[in-house]
């Protein structure tokens, strides 16, 4: 399987091994656009995979700190008593760039940028830029995408 994410069409297709798109989902990358350096804001371009595999078994709206469950749930009344929060929900997909110099290493390292695959209330919309770099997903279509690939899943991310 591989993972391929439009910038430009806020969308990620699910590929199986012979090529077919088995899935397409819509998605929110960075407000902020395309770029690989550190603090930036922006979606990193180019091919990477899923190095870590966060929150199995988690119910749909898990919140998320530091890669750990808090043992929240994300509920319209707890979103809105947490304003201007990133929330990171239900599953993690964790993202290590495979392109020295471009998204891996140095200040252009996606896995220490924290570029992730992950949940979003269900209230944010899809299909426009406006995460903080990670791939955001509705909950449960991230938790979908978690079961049906595994770590090493090669994602390209292009504009």
């Amino acid at each position: 399987m591989r993972i391929e994410i439009s910038l430009a069409g806020q969308y990620l297709d699910l590929f199986a091994a012979d090529g077919a798109r088995i899935r397409r989902y819509a998605v929110s990358t960075a407000a902020n656009g395309a770029g690989e350096q550190v603090d930036s804001g922006r979606t990193p371009r180019g091919r990477h995979y899923v190095r870590a595999r966060i929150g199995a078994g988690a119910p749909l709206g898990a919140v998320f700190r530091g890669r750990r469950a808090t043992g929240e749930l994300c509920t319209p009344a707890f979103a809105a008593a947490h304003p201007g929060r990133d929330w990171i929900l239900t599953r993690i997909l964790w993202l290590c760039g495979c392109e020295p110099g471009r998204n891996r290493l140095g200040k252009v390292d996606s896995m220490r940028r924290y570029i992730y695959i992950h949940g979003t209330p269900d209230d944010q919309p899809m299909g426009e830029a406006r995460s903080h770099g990670c791939i955001r997903m509705r909950n449960a279509e991230v938790a979908e995408l978690f079961e049906l690939v595994p770590a090493g899943t090669i994602v390209e991310i292009r504009e």
